[in-house]
């Protein structure tokens, strides 16, 4: 940390290819990416769905908001969540002549560009999944009966302290709702596990550990959930998501 610091200090008007931008995470996608993705050189597999409602950091702002529309995302690696083309041995990017949109924009030394674009003219999962395709229809069902905002909702009611066994059965009926859906996705009609996250976005038990509500699920024979919310800590982010 102390190095980069170091490094924003020098003027300059280059890429150093020191990393860090591409160690904070990979880029939201715009409409102008879609042919990068129409060409084949990435693919599904590499991108994850930050859903509406769910909380992501707002650079512009510099703090986390829910989001008002889904973003679509470059998977991230790592604890650190660091953009999934990024090689960190050779601090390159793997798809450099085909990156994205806000990575040919990003300039560290003058980020003006780059902020200009956030959140706009960004893409959504119908813009890229072609409209005849049943799974549409298994992730509007998934919006409908798992929406991300009802999730965040019950976990600040948590933080109040009021009526917590009720909350935790909410919870806990969302949470079973949520990997139902994922269930007969992916062993009833044969999506592609490699596929989920940008599919249906985190699972909801992710979200709560990374709040601070560890879960515990257990299956019965039949593959049917049984989700055991075990405590609740203070909620917190430990690697909230870029716009």
């Amino acid at each position: 940390m102390g190095k980069w610091k170091k490094q924003k200090e020098i003027p300059r008007d280059s890429c150093i290819r020191c990393g860090t931008c591409c160690l904070k995470g990979g880029p939201t996608l715009h409409h102008e990416d879609k042919a990068i993705l129409l060409a084949g050189h990435i693919g599904y597999q590499h991108l994850i769905t930050i859903r509406k409602g769910e909380l992501a950091f707002d650079p512009v702002v510099s703090k986390l908001v829910p989001l008002q529309q889904e973003l679509i995302k470059v998977l991230g690696k790592g604890k650190d969540w660091s953009c999934y083309f990024y090689d960190e041995e050779r601090s390159s990017c793997t798809i450099y002549e085909h990156r994205f949109l806000e990575c040919r924009l990003l300039k560290c030394w003058a980020p003006s560009e780059l902020i200009n674009v956030v959140g706009k003219n960004t893409i959504i999962r119908a813009d890229i999944i072609n409209p005849t395709d049943p799974i549409m229809e298994v992730i509007e069902r998934h919006e409908r009966e798992c929406p991300c905002q009802e999730i965040e909702d019950l976990i600040s009611d948590l933080s109040r302290e009021t009526e917590k066994s009720k909350t935790l059965a909410k919870l806990n009926e969302l949470v079973c709702k949520d990997l139902s859906i994922r269930f007969h996705a992916i062993f009833e009609l044969g999506l592609k596990r490699e596929f989920e996250l940008f599919i249906f976005g985190r699972p909801f038990l992710k979200i709560l550990d990374i709040r601070g509500i560890p879960v515990r699920v257990a299956y019965d024979e039949l593959g049917r959930c049984s989700p055991e919310l075990k405590s609740f800590i203070r909620p917190h982010s430990k690697s909230p998501e870029t716009l």
